[in-house]
């Protein structure tokens, strides 16, 4: 397996192939990827799945990837940092890594919208222009462009049942788990009385509907979500301990360490250490 790392906040390339130069790469960083033309077939976590003409993808510092390319294929590749993702903000969406973090177990095209399919073919054809035709306040112009699709993969991606959710479910069940992403880091806000009084629930009734939508309770979902962002915390990054502790609301080190080694039956220091043995 091939490593690959990005040394800047933001890149992005157009490139032409007839075929796959890397086999089972694995990025350190997000990257879209849109089909500008061509058709064929990613291979993402040991699965195969189609691609063609005007699909926009998503991989997740997770996941290691191959194209099989079936007709020469134009990318347009836009690979950002974890940094830049934990960092974005805008006026309505404070929790776009959570959103793009979920994504990591979804694969193929992610965009759900019709309308956004017109929205992130005129932001390529900008971006590839861009790229070709170097002027002054290039680089501010590239990132509002990058920010723009960030934002359209962040409202597909929210679209997108996650696993176990029924598709019978309600609209108020993924209301629950958009406002459980939005203030995974901050405890105080998903406690079950909080998110019972927010969406006027009684706190009885909200554990059996949770899990009966989701198939988990809604203290699992918590959990295994917040896990999932430490593990990349401590994959992917250099922060402190002291640091993921202050993040995501945790007393002490000694807390955050027992909640970990409780769902991953190793502790921080050795799950990062292995990390970077295997890497």
């Amino acid at each position: 397996m091939v490593k690959e790392n990005l040394h800047q906040s933001v890149e992005v390339i157009y490139k032409k192939v007839d075929k796959c130069p890397l086999v089972n790469l694995q990025l350190s960083f997000f990257q879209m990827v849109y089909v500008i033309s061509g058709s064929g077939f990613l291979h993402i976590n040991g699965n195969a799945i189609s691609y063609q003409t005007g699909n926009l993808m998503l991989l997740t510092p997770n996941d290691y990837h191959t194209f099989d390319i079936t007709i020469p294929t134009e990318f347009l590749l836009v690979k950002l940092n974890s940094e830049y993702v934990r960092n974005y903000k805008s006026k309505s969406i404070d929790h776009i890594e959570c959103l793009l973090h979920y994504a990591s177990h979804l694969s193929g095209c992610i965009l759900k919208r019709k309308a956004d399919e017109y929205l992130v073919k005129s932001i390529s054809e900008s971006l590839v222009y861009a790229i070709n035709n170097k002027d002054i306040y290039d680089e501010d112009l590239i990132t509002h462009y990058v920010n723009a699709l960030i934002v359209i993969a962040a409202r597909n991606i929210a679209k997108i049942k996650p696993t176990g959710v029924l598709e019978s479910s309600d609209k108020r069940v993924l209301e629950i788990i958009n406002y459980i992403q939005a203030n995974i880091y901050f405890p105080q806000k998903i406690k079950i009385s909080i998110i019972a009084a927010k969406f006027d629930i009684s706190e009885t009734y909200l554990g059996s509907y949770f899990k009966n939508h989701c198939g988990e309770t809604i203290q699992s979902f918590v959990s295994n979500y917040k896990i999932r962002l430490i593990e990349h915390r401590l994959r992917f990054s250099d922060m402190r301990i002291n640091e993921i502790v202050e993040e995501f609301g945790f007393s002490d080190e000694s807390h955050l360490n027992k909640f970990f080694k409780k769902h991953k039956d190793i502790s921080l220091t050795g799950y990062r250490k292995a990390k970077v043995l295997v890497n």
